[in-house]
Order: structure tokens, then C-alpha cells, then sequence
């Protein structure tokens, strides 16, 4: 499956909500996803975002780390049916939208924390979340300054 259908199919089952446990398991699922399109941006995306796409797949493996593991069945992991990339820019803008609306049903989470090491999972996943988020607006920013390029080349 495509990285924007992954990513949107992820956005809706992150609002859909639930109980902490389902927030959380879709938490994971995100950063899952956001490493594999990093993973997958390093081999064969543009060259001049293997950099950022390498601390992508870090970060949002930390992000993974921090969260307790859920038990899906294969099928269910939506990062292990990522097959394609697409368009690179689009990826990346819904993974960045996906990525900030994580932090923030993150801090839902927190807030509503019965437990002070539920809470501290939380704070350490809204970091990596808005560290990854980071790392994306940098490949845009990245994609845009190649694009501005172009004509500049051309002309020349």
C-alpha cells in the first residue's frame, strides 16, 4: 500500500480515540509508519533527504521504544504494509499533519494520566513526535529549496 493511504488510514483511527490503550497502540502505529517512510525515503528518495531521513527512522524508533509494544497480528501492523512511497512531498506533508495531531492526543493522554509513569511515557513520546515532525518539515523545506532550484539550472 501507498505511504499517504497508510498515513491517512492512520489519521483516522488516531481520532476515532478510544481508551488510553487504543490511543496509545495508534501512537505506536504512527511512529512505526514514520520510521519505515524514513527507512524507505534513505534508500531510494531523493538523495538530498537520506540525511534527514535517517534521523527520521531514528527518531521515530525511539518513539516506538518509548511506548509499551502493542500485540497486533501481522496484518494489522499498517508500517509492514507500506510498498511505496508515491510522490515524496505529499508523503511527507500528511506524515508531518499525522505527526502533530500525535503530539496532541499525546498531551490528551497525559493530561488524563492516573499514573505518573503513564505520564512520562507520554512526555517522552510527544518529544519524539515533534522531533520526527521536525525532521519532515526539514525534508520539505529540502524539497522546496531543490524545486527553487530547478528553473535557476535550467535557465542558466
Amino acid at each position: 500500500m501507498d505511504a499517504v493511504r497508510l498515513i491517512v488510514t492512520s489519521g483516522r483511527a488516531l481520532a476515532a480515540g478510544g481508551e488510553v490503550p487504543d490511543i496509545l497502540t495508534e501512537v505506536w502505529q504512527v511512529q512505526a509508519l514514520a520510521q519505515a517512510i524514513g527507512s524507505r525515503l534513505a534508500v531510494c528518495g531523493p538523495p538530498e533527504l537520506r540525511g534527514e531521513a535517517l534521523g527520521l527512522t531514528e527518531l521515530a524508533g525511539r518513539g516506538c521504544g518509548v511506548l509499551d509494544t502493542p500485540e497486533l497480528a501481522p496484518e494489522e501492523l499498517r508500517a509492514a504494509q507500506l510498498t511505496e512511497l508515491g510522490d515524496a512531498r505529499q508523503a511527507l506533508m500528511r506524515l508531518g499533519t499525522l505527526l502533530g495531531e500525535t503530539g496532541i492526543a499525546l498531551v490528551g493522554v497525559a493530561c488524563a494520566a492516573d499514573d505518573e509513569a503513564t505520564y512520562w511515557q507520554c512526555m517522552e513520546a510527544i518529544d519524539a513526535a515533534d522531533e520526527s515532525r521536525d525532521r519532515v518539515l526539514e525534508m520539505l523545506r529540502k524539497l522546496a529549496d531543490r524545486d527553487a532550484e530547478l528553473p535557476v539550472r535550467e535557465a542558466g
